[in-house]
């Protein structure tokens, strides 16, 4: 089948599974609410796959996402608000509108020059949802806290509400480190908690100003950490041991071997030379 049978197929599956009488159970009672987590979680498998580089997952995530637009579609539909045909002529035209640079006459200089000049230009005037107060209002309340810091804080740079070198937040961040440590001497948990989202937040805003997602960055860190951990797991259960076994010291000088191993890996093979002698 080609795409549009096969979008075609996949449609009518959604309908047939959210029809009243002959339906699954399960699909008729969902909406948009119970629904949005799985949104939100296919959303990461597809992250993920990317992240491991295995293209035979990302084609299986990414239909499971396709999924998730489906069924919201569906539910939209039943309920007489919108179908996917529409929210596909939507974002069509959206991105129609959001590339002059592809669809007109105007010129791009770079994909920079895209991100900061042409998408938002074109995003400011178009017809806002709703009459927003604040240029922060449309930054989505349910992103992960780190993206939605960084989005915020973009946001207010656009109107010049920004440090005027990066290097310049160390400074705030240090005041920042100071006050948690005050806070600590006094024991006092919820100045800990605020000044600890204080000091995260002037971390990001540093990494933002540096050019990094910090998103990302720590994404990596995370991965960094899982696997040097397995490697000490795995070392001690070479001398017969768990890490409720060893103490903090055994750990710790594992942990710098498998830090070792990183920068100095052993060669999967020896030369000729080597073998012969």
């Amino acid at each position: 089948m080609n795409s549009k049978e096969t979008l075609k197929a996949l449609l009518e599956l959604m309908e047939r599974l959210r029809d009243p009488e002959n339906g699954c159970p399960w699909d008729i009672e969902q909406d948009f609410a119970t629904i949005a987590p799985y949104t939100i979680e296919e959303a990461y498998e597809v992250a993920d796959a990317i992240e491991r580089d295995d293209m035979t997952d990302l084609k299986d995530e990414l239909g499971d996402l396709l999924l998730q637009v489906v069924f919201h579609s569906q539910i939209a539909k039943d309920k007489g608000l919108f179908t996917f045909s529409d929210v596909a002529k939507h974002v069509t035209d959206k991105m129609v509108h959001r590339h002059p640079h592809v669809f007109g006459d105007e010129k791009a200089s770079g994909a920079k020059d895209v991100e900061d000049r042409i998408w938002e230009e074109r995003k400011a005037s178009e017809p806002k949802k709703v009459a927003l107060e604040s240029i922060l209002d449309d930054v989505p309340v349910n992103f992960p806290a780190v993206l939605r810091a960084q989005k915020l804080q973009k946001r207010a740079a656009r109107v010049g509400f920004e440090w005027p070198e990066a290097i310049d937040v160390l400074d705030k961040l240090e005041e920042e480190i100071q006050e948690l440590r005050e806070a600590i001497d006094k024991k006092a948990q919820d100045e800990i908690h605020e000044e600890l989202g204080d000091m995260l937040f002037c971390v990001i805003n540093f990494g933002r100003m540096l050019g990094v997602d910090c998103e990302s960055s720590l994404r990596d860190t995370n991965y960094k950490f899982e696997r040097r951990f397995k490697g000490i797991e795995h070392d001690l259960k070479a001398q017969n041991m768990t890490p409720e076994d060893a103490t903090l010291e055994q750990m710790e000088a594992l942990w710098q071997e498998q830090k070792a191993k990183e920068k100095n890996p052993a060669p999967d093979f020896f030369p000729e030379e080597t073998k012969q002698g």
